[in-house]
C-alpha cells in the first residue's frame, strides 16, 4: 500500500475521499474534529504541487437532493481553516463537475457536492465510480470513518485511477490502533456503551479475550440487567439477545474478565425531559420509567476500575448524553479518563467523540479516532474493504 507523502503530485490533479459527515445544525458545524484531522493531509498534497478534489458524504440523503445536506456550509469553513478558497462544485459527477475538475489549477481546491446524492455511491457502482474518478490522476483515501463500507468513493473508484495511495489521516489510524491494541499495555480495560448489544456482540466478544476489566453502560446495559433478572421499565432493552447477553457474562468469568454493570441508574420519562425521574438501584428500576443515565454509584465503581488501567479504550456513551440532563455519567467517565496520567486513552465512535468534545477534554487523551462502525469492525479483526481496496489498486 501506498502513502501519499512517497507519491508525486507535482502538477497532478489529486482527488482526496474525505470525511466531512460533520453534526449540522441550521446549516452550522457543531462540531468540525473531522474537518480538522483531515487539514494535514490536504495540506501536504498542495505542497506537493497537486490541485486538489474533495469528496465526502454528509448525512443519509438516501440517494436523492436534500439541500440541506449540503457540503456548501463544509467548504465554506474549509476555505477559513486553509486560509485559501474552496470552490464549490454544483455535484459530485456528471458534465457540469468534470468541467469543474478539468479547469482546477494546482494549488487550488474544490469540493465536489454530497457523494450519497446519488444512490451509484453506497451502491458501489460501476459507472459511477468511473464517472467520480474522470480526470484524475492520483486518488488518496483519507475516510477512516467509511473504511469498513464498499462504496464507489473508497473501493470501486480504485480501479479507474493511475495511482491510490494512503492519506495521513488513514494511516494515524491505521498504525495507531494496530500498535496499541495489537499488545497493550496492562491493566488494558475496555469501555463500552452506546444503545445495542446486537452491534457490538461480535466486538463484545473479541474482546474478553484481549482486556482485564470490561465495563458496559448506556442502553446496551438494560439488556444485561434484565438478563440478571431486574426489570428495566420502558427502558430501550433487547429481550430476544438476554441469553447472549448472559453467555457474555459467564464468558468473562471463564476467561478471568473482570465485568462490570450498572449498580445505579437515572432514570426518566423521555429522551426530552429537562430534569431526571431520579435515581434507582438496577435492582428496583420503578415502571414506566427509562434508564437514561448510570448513577452516582455505578460512576464511582466504574472510575475505581479505571484509576488502575494503564490502556483504555471507550466506545459509546454511559447515557443519552445529548440532553444535558443525562450527560453526567457520560461526562464523569470523560473527567476521569482526562485526569489519567502515563495511560493510553483510546476513543472510538462519534457518539463517544462528541462527549470528549462537550467536555472540552479532547487534547487530554491519547487518540481519538475518526471512524464509528470502522473503529468496532477493526476492533473485531476485520479486513476492512478500504484498505483491500488500496491494496489491491494498479494490480
Amino acid at each position: 500500500m501506498k502513502y501519499l507523502d512517497s507519491v508525486d503530485l507535482k502538477g497532478k490533479r489529486v482527488l482526496i475521499r474525505v470525511d466531512f459527515n460533520v453534526p449540522l445544525k441550521n446549516g452550522v458545524i457543531q462540531d468540525d474534529n473531522r474537518i480538522v484531522q483531515s487539514l494535514p493531509t490536504i495540506r501536504l498534497a498542495l505542497e506537493k504541487g497537486a490541485a486538489v478534489v474533495l469528496c465526502s458524504h454528509l448525512g443519509k440523503p438516501k440517494g436523492k437532493v436534500v439541500p440541506e445536506l449540503s457540503l456548501a456550509p463544509v467548504a465554506a469553513h474549509l476555505s477559513d481553516l486553509l486560509n485559501r478558497d474552496v470552490t464549490m462544485a454544483p455535484d459530485c459527477v456528471g458534465d457540469e463537475a468534470a468541467k469543474f475538475v478539468a479547469d482546477l489549477a494546482p494549488g487550488h481546491v474544490l469540493m465536489l457536492e454530497n457523494l450519497r446524492f446519488h444512490a451509484g455511491e453506497e451502491a458501489n457502482d460501476e459507472a459511477f465510480a468511473k464517472a467520480l474518478a474522470a480526470g484524475v490522476d492520483v486518488y488518496v483515501d483519507d475516510a477512516f470513518g467509511t473504511a469498513h463500507r464498499a462504496h464507489a468513493s473508497n473501493v470501486g473508484v480504485t480501479e479507474f485511477v493511475p495511482e491510490c495511495c494512503c492519506g495521513l489521516l488513514l494511516k494515524k489510524e491505521w498504525e495507531f490502533l494496530g500498535e496499541a491494541l495489537a499488545e497493550p499495555v496492562r491493566p488494558y480495560v475496555a469501555i463500552s456503551g452506546g444503545a445495542k448489544v446486537s452491534t457490538k456482540l461480535a466486538v463484545l466478544r473479541r474482546l474478553l479475550d484481549k482486556v482485564d476489566v470490561l465495563i458496559i453502560g448506556g442502553a446496551m446495559a438494560n439488556t444485561f440487567l434484565l438478563a440478571q433478572g431486574h426489570e428495566v421499565g420502558s427502558s430501550l432493552v433487547e429481550r430476544d439477545l438476554t441469553d447472549e447477553a448472559l453467555n457474555i457474562v459467564k464468558e468473562a468469568g471463564a476467561k478471568g474478565v473482570t465485568l462490570l454493570l450498572p449498580v445505579d441508574v437515572v432514570v426518566g420519562g423521555s429522551l426530552d425531559d429537562a430534569v431526571t425521574g431520579g435515581i434507582f438501584d438496577a435492582a428496583a428500576i420503578p415502571a414506566g420509567k427509562m434508564v437514561l443515565d448510570v448513577g452516582p454509584k455505578t460512576v464511582d465503581l466504574y472510575t475505581s476500575a479505571l484509576a488502575t488501567a494503564k490502556t483504555v479504550m471507550w466506545n459509546g456513551p454511559m447515557g443519552a448524553f445529548e440532553n444535558q440532563a443525562f450527560a453526567q455519567g457520560s461526562l464523569a467517565i470523560a473527567r476521569c479518563l482526562a485526569k489519567l496520567a502515563g495511560v493510553t486513552t483510546i476513543v472510538g465512535g462519534g457518539d463517544t467523540d462528541a462527549v470528549v468534545h462537550k467536555a472540552k477534554l479532547a487534547d487530554k487523551f491519547t487518540f481519538i479516532s475518526t471512524g464509528g462502525g470502522s473503529f468496532m469492525e477493526f476492533m473485531e479483526g476485520k479486513e476492512l474493504p478500504a484498505f483491500k481496496a488500496l491494496e489491491g489498486c494498479g494490480k
